[in-house]
């Protein structure tokens, strides 16, 4: 079967990328069943649906009869069983621990005929780990989403070590039929690519906070306005060549024994940690919020997304 003929779609899991990944399934066409073990996660995911409608039609993305015909197209369940019937494919996103994803798969597996694919959102846990458990081992695959799953266009692919052809090329034209870009990860490694970079980043930026070289404001500012500027529209790969690899060569046998090599994590964070301050979530972390702060920046943000996504795919 190729990724044009897979019709109806199981994602495992409400939570913020479960609703998300479930409501972007919809609204291109598959009929999508939205499986969780706990009704009132279940009632969140769809007032998380009716959010990511908001957004995209504020965005120009979606209209209003679009948002009636992705609802049509989802339904939620608690039954396992009435979410794995004659099933497609399948979109694992239940949270972010290994023994419960391997528990999933266990329960996936039998009640899906040979040829389903059981695609996992792990950000990092490698792919052939969690198909130790599986009988079918070569229909196992890496489908990670960025969150926000709705906005963020980029879905990593990765093949685990028993990962064939088939199901990796089935997986990317997935990806293209929910109008997103697949990227294959060829070599299973923890984290894949996109979150190997990420924590670099986050890892070097959590240093210079700890060091005291500039303030969290000011890091996040360069980050933005700087670096990610500049690699939204060109990779850092790319970016080597037109700044010259001689000139990297020059810079980086003086800079990359300075940078930070720390395999632990960063004080700071670990102080905030301890004082229960975790984030959003807690309204502070390394930055301090207030709710209405909160939603007037899930609500800029959004908006921001959206409008770089339609300058990139409008260049």
């Amino acid at each position: 079967m190729t990724g044009d003929t897979r019709q109806t779609v199981a994602v495992m899991g409400s939570g913020t990328m479960g609703s998300g990944i479930a409501a972007t399934f919809a609204r291109h066409g598959f009929q999508t069943r939205l499986y969780d073990v706990q009704a009132e996660q279940l009632e969140k995911a769809k007032d998380a649906f009716a959010f990511v409608c908001k957004t995209l039609i504020g965005g120009g993305f979606m209209t209003e009869a679009d948002a009636e015909t992705a609802r049509a197209n989802l339904t939620y369940t608690l039954d396992l069983n009435e979410a794995l019937a004659g099933v497609d494919f399948v979109a694992e996103t239940v949270p972010e621990k290994l023994e419960i994803k391997q528990a999933v798969f266990k329960q996936v597996e039998p009640l899906v005929s040979d040829e389903v694919i059981i695609a996992s959102n792990t950000s990092g846990i490698p792919i052939t780990t969690l198909a130790e458990v599986c009988q079918r081992p070569n229909r196992v695959i890496g489908m990670h989403w960025s969150n926000p799953p709705h906005l963020i266009p980029v879905i990593e692919v990765i093949r685990g070590r028993q990962t064939d052809d088939a199901t990796t090329e089935t997986t990317k034209q997935v990806v293209e039929r929910l109008g997103m870009i697949p990227a294959v990860v060829d070599k299973d490694v923890p984290g894949f690519v996109e979150n190997r970079i990420l924590y670099a980043i986050m890892r070097e930026a959590l240093h210079l906070l700890d060091e005291g070289v500039a303030s969290a404001e000011a890091i996040d500012t360069i980050a933005k306005w700087g670096i990610g500027y500049k690699l939204a529209v060109i990779g850092p790969l790319e970016l080597l060549d037109v700044a010259g690899l001689d000139i990297y060569t020059s810079v980086a046998a003086y800079l990359n024994p300075d940078l930070s090599c720390e395999t632990g994590v960063s004080a700071t964070v670990a102080d905030k940690v301890a004082a229960g301050k975790l984030g959003i979530k807690t309204q502070g972390g390394l930055f301090d919020y207030t709710p209405e702060r909160i939603q007037e920046l899930q609500q800029q943000r959004g908006k921001l997304l959206l409008a770089s996504k339609k300058a990139l795919t409008q260049a």
